[in-house]
């Protein structure tokens, strides 16, 4: 292709770049991308999973933003292909896309903002971090769980009011604690129903809801169940003694 010269020549050789420069569709698609990351949330939650994997969740506790926040910018970030997701029962886990234009923009992030990547000691030391801070959540959900018996709450919604991921959640309180949270707190509400049947004059029924079950058949199976025996007989067998 003919080009007219450049009004100006500064001796830089100008024109060479013209057959060189990419189609202008090519810096439209620049434009778009750097439009995205104009929101510095949006910048952070992109750093943060090109270093681990995350869930709405905690990316929502480390920003101190809510998760409908969270959700938004992931899901421009996930159309745009900067990052991935894969889904572990309820649980989506995000992390950065493994390809050249998401590892180029990482790389451009910490050189502009002077961002260290995390060393693989301060990495360990985030890591005992997460340990130590799961296991005094769990230890403030298990509180939670025990002060008030009549209570009933879906591992989903401890999550949420503890800011804790569910998967940690379970994982840690059955490390701690030897069992699930729905197998410990029905052997904790028997236990509990046990010294009421001995040194109380409740009726069962009112046992049953003291202990969180909303009828007296339910927690009379469950009462069969860890102790092979009715609470009645229970009753009966230790008011001999």
């Amino acid at each position: 292709m003919n080009w007219n010269p450049l009004p100006h020549n500064h001796g830089c050789d100008a024109d060479r770049l013209r057959t060189e420069m990419p189609k202008a569709e090519i810096f439209e698609r620049v434009s778009d991308l750097m439009k995205l990351m104009s929101d510095a949330k949006r910048i952070q939650i992109f750093w943060i999973l090109c270093h681990c994997e995350e869930c709405v969740i905690n990316l929502s506790a480390l920003l101190d933003t809510s998760s409908p926040v969270v959700s938004h910018h992931l899901k421009l970030l996930k159309t745009a292909g900067l990052i991935t997701s894969r889904r572990e029962g309820k649980e989506v886990y995000y992390t950065a896309a493994k390809t050249a234009r998401a590892k180029v923009l990482h790389e451009m992030i910490e050189q502009i903002v002077e961002v260290a990547c995390p060393t693989e000691s301060s990495l360990s030391e985030a890591a005992s971090a997460a340990v130590d801070s799961a296991v005094q959540i769990v230890n403030e959900v298990h509180e939670f769980l025990i002060r008030d018996l009549s209570g009933r709450y879906t591992i989903e919604e401890l999550s949420l009011r503890f800011h804790i991921n569910q998967t940690t959640l379970k994982n840690t309180f059955k490390r701690m604690f030897g069992q699930s949270i729905g197998g410990y707190m029905k052997e904790y509400r028997i236990k509990r129903a046990k010294e009421l049947l001995y040194g109380s004059g409740a009726s069962v029924a009112e046992i049953a809801r003291a202990v969180g079950y909303e009828n007296q058949s339910k927690f009379t199976v469950a009462f069969r169940d860890v102790t092979g025996m009715l609470p009645r007989d229970y009753r009966k067998a230790y008011t001999k003694e």
